[in-house]
């Protein structure tokens, strides 16, 4: 898996010299502005700072938001809504009528489930007004779908002791950019129309909508109805007919869910497929802040972190199944076995200024002796940088509305003191484990850019993500599965 900062985001040298490939990541989501530790609790009592520790709650909190290249919604699909959608709802045992002595229902359905989002709050789109609504985001469907994803947290939403919080959060997005339609801003930044561009897909005018997202709402199932299951799912290609299962030449995705009632975790599986048309995209799922930003994105969301972790001191642990590992202000750890390191000692335009080691030691990338380049895929500036190290790569500028760093690792045994793949394969198809993450010692060593004369920036992750990107290749599938996802704090 990746540790990431924000959802998936690539440069434009990436979008040059990569070969095609799929990642699977575990992303933070950084705002640069808890001192949490991961102990065992016979030794440190500890409070989760996700509201669903272990994934282990019964009544389940997720949602699903999809966005486009620059991380926005630019159109909605016709007939679907606002891409945003929830399936909240709580579970109650079943109890006999006001005058039955014995429950004569019971025996057959034991538990009644009770959903709290409606199918009709799902569908939800720009111009329906809901309540709470700004008045100025009811036409504007980028305004409209962070306002509807408030709405649907307002009616997920769970209190407990410490924090309100809302809902586990899967995240869709399609690199694909239509530079004619001048759509994206360049780092933050409104442009004119330019183009042809190749590195960024686009089959022409469209080519930036918004996919499908079907829903079958989390049902009781099994011979005793003790068995919640529920998915979402969909396609890019608006015409995609799926009752004939996955054939011809059409992207799809899915994510589907399954637990015991009073028994384990959530599992939830994932799967994800590229098309000639949408060969550029990306699967996530997602703990989000509460409240505030996160995910890179410039609206207010909600999520499942009640606590905000901070480097260097907080942890995660989680079980992957048949997955790959990609640790990202954007750092990501790529443990796709094929994906070899760009940086070296004669290219070092794409090797971080520094590495630090555990213990503190510092070394500068032109010392062929000590520095790891093998550790180091590749590393891009912002391109709001006043004052870049020479030689440098700028960073996709696109896809992000404001600029962005991205710093990809692979496995090395320089990681491995902080819980992460030390060579290659570990992590990858055949390697199903529980992961104990040191996420916040990791990320406090990585090297970050910022302006010469200022303080060091604090780092806080608004996003912790678990996901796969398919980069630019048609016609591929990444399938995972994910379970017992927690984030302890002291």
């Amino acid at each position: 898996m990746y540790l990431r900062s924000n959802p998936s985001l690539k440069s434009s040298l990436m979008a040059k010299q990569r070969k095609p490939s799929f990642l699977c990541v575990l992303v933070l989501v950084l705002v640069i502005v808890s001192e949490n530790v991961f102990a065992n609790a016979a030794e440190i009592e500890y409070i989760s700072a996700v509201g669903d520790p272990g994934m282990k709650r019964d009544g389940l909190r997720l949602a699903i938001e999809a966005w486009n290249q620059c991380n926005e919604v630019g159109e909605e699909v016709p007939h679907m809504g606002s891409p945003r959608a929830a399936d909240c709802f709580d579970i109650y045992e079943a109890s006999p009528q006001a005058n039955e002595k014995n429950c004569s229902h019971c025996k057959y359905f034991p538990h009644v489930l009770v959903h709290r989002v409606t199918e009709e709050d799902n569908k939800l789109g720009s111009g329906e007004p809901f309540s709470g609504l700004q008045s100025h985001a009811l036409y504007n469907v980028d305004l409209y779908a962070a306002e509807k994803e408030l709405y649907l947290g307002s009616k997920c939403e769970v209190m407990d002791d410490t924090n309100p919080w809302q809902f586990w959060m899967i995240m869709l997005k399609s690199g694909n950019m239509d530079t004619y339609a001048a759509k994206c801003p360049k780092n933050g930044h409104k442009i004119e129309p330019f183009g042809p561009d190749k590195n960024f897909p686009c089959f022409g005018k469209g080519c930036m909508n918004q996919p499908l997202i079907h829903h079958d709402y989390t049902t009781l199932l099994g011979p005793n109805r003790t068995t919640l299951r529920g998915r979402f799912y969909g396609s890019w290609e608006w015409d995609a007919d799926f009752s004939k299962g996955l054939v011809g030449n059409n992207s799809y995705y899915s994510v589907s869910w399954e637990k015991e009632i009073g028994k384990g975790s959530w599992v939830f599986h994932h799967f994800l497929r590229t098309s000639t048309k949408y060969p550029w995209l990306m699967l996530y799922f997602r703990s989000d802040a509460t409240h505030g930003l996160s995910g890179g994105y410039h609206y207010l969301t909600r999520g499942m972190s009640k606590i905000i972790p901070e480097s260097p001191n907080f942890k995660v642990s989680f079980v992957m199944v048949t997955v790959t590992s990609d640790v990202t202000r954007y750092s990501e750890m790529i443990i796709n076995p094929n994906t070899s390191a760009w940086c070296h000692a004669d290219n070092l335009n794409v090797c971080p200024p520094y590495h630090t080691f555990p213990n503190g030691t510092r070394v500068h990338r032109s010392d062929t002796a000590y520095f790891p380049y093998a550790a180091y895929h590749l590393y891009c500036s912002p391109g709001n940088g006043k004052n870049l190290e020479v030689p440098y790569s700028l960073c996709d500028p696109y896809s992000n509305p404001q600029p962005q760093e991205i710093l990809q690792i692979l496995p090395h045994p320089v990681w491995g003191g902080y819980g992460y793949p030390t060579k290659q394969g570990e992590g990858w198809i055949g390697d199903s484990r529980t992961w104990e993450l040191d996420v916040g010692g990791l990320s406090q060593s990585l090297y970050f850019y910022q302006d010469p004369g200022t303080p060091p920036a604090r780092r806080q992750w608004m996003s912790v993500d678990l996901g796969t990107e398919i980069f630019k290749d048609p016609d591929q599938t990444a399938e995972w599965t994910v379970s017992n996802f927690e984030h302890p704090y002291t």
